[in-house]
């Protein structure tokens, strides 16, 4: 399990510093002025940034054929939106006060959990990568006690930050080279949250279906059910208003089978039921089609 390693000072780190130290500050500016902040920092981000930009509009013609030019295009403005209404909504998650997003949260389905683990088994808590990742977690920490992983940052003054901040209110943080500690975790019957929903250069991966377009998709959710016989349950959650709507869903069965593509293909096809619901709280940024197994670039240079 990682744990905060209070990173001896150096003087590359002290931007990081600074900026970590910004983040921890606007955390506590009051939740209506995040909002307004946060989306006139996407609309901001959507044009500091030209080629995420691209990535996501290359993203969501992909994914959205049916809709036309002008529904496409808003829906990109909306989701710089929602990413820069994001930065405040990870912040707030880490190390900001939660109070009145638990006064208005609606959350479903929390004792799919807790029968299973009354049974003694390991839930595995599959999500995509959406804005609201951190803060609907630290919702559903409340209800359940649940562990996540993650991948290490190369920075030691943002690893040590953020699991600080994860930590105070997760059970349990493994960073993804540590599989043997989710391994144990699940196997005690533990909660696991994991998103398996980016392409993960280096890791064991197959080509599954997303949004009908291959996607490279590791294995990982395939392998941790068929090693510890935990649950796996897709986890939805959004942000309406300035209101939080979390739900759990129904474990996929059967899970695992013999077929990794075949279960691959059922964890995606969750995921896009997740980002069908709320599509500008999407992380389309990510340049999620980037592998193909023409090995043919869907992204311009």
């Amino acid at each position: 399990m990682a744990a905060p390693t209070s990173p001896r000072f150096r003087l590359k780190d002290l931007p990081t510093r600074v900026g970590v130290t910004c983040l921890y500050g606007l955390a506590r500016l009051p939740w209506q002025l995040q909002l307004r902040v946060g989306a006139g920092l996407g609309r901001l981000l959507m044009w500091l940034l030209p080629d995420r930009r691209r990535a996501a509009r290359t993203n969501i013609d992909l994914c959205f054929p049916e809709l036309d030019e002008a529904a496409r295009t808003a829906l990109l403005r909306g989701s710089f939106r929602d990413l820069g209404i994001g930065v405040f909504e990870f912040a707030r998650a880490w190390w900001g006060n939660v109070d009145a997003m638990r006064a208005t949260a609606t959350i479903e389905g929390v004792e799919k959990i807790q029968s299973l683990q009354a049974q003694g088994r390991g839930v595995l808590l599959i999500s995509g990568h959406f804005m609201t990742l951190e803060l609907c977690g630290r919702l559903m920490c409340d209800h359940v006690p649940l562990a996540g992983m993650y991948r290490r940052y190369r920075s030691p003054v943002m690893e040590d930050a953020v699991l600080r901040g994860r930590l105070r209110y997760a059970s349990a943080m493994f960073p993804n080279d540590d599989i043997r500690g989710a391994i144990r975790h699940l196997k005690k019957g533990g909660v696991l949250w994991y998103a398996p929903d980016q392409d993960m250069r280096g890791k064991d991966t197959v080509f599954a279906p997303f949004f009908g377009i291959p996607a490279s998709t590791i294995n990982a959710t395939h392998q941790l059910a068929r090693l510890t016989g935990c649950a796996v349950i897709p986890f939805f959650h959004r942000r309406e208003g300035d209101r939080y709507i979390l739900r759990v869903g129904d474990p996929l069965d059967p899970f695992p089978s013999d077929d990794t593509v075949v279960d691959a293909t059922a964890v995606n096809a969750a995921i896009e039921a997740m980002v069908r619901a709320a599509p500008t709280q999407y992380l389309w940024i990510h340049r999620r089609f980037k592998r193909q197994p023409d090995g043919i670039s869907l992204y311009a240079s």
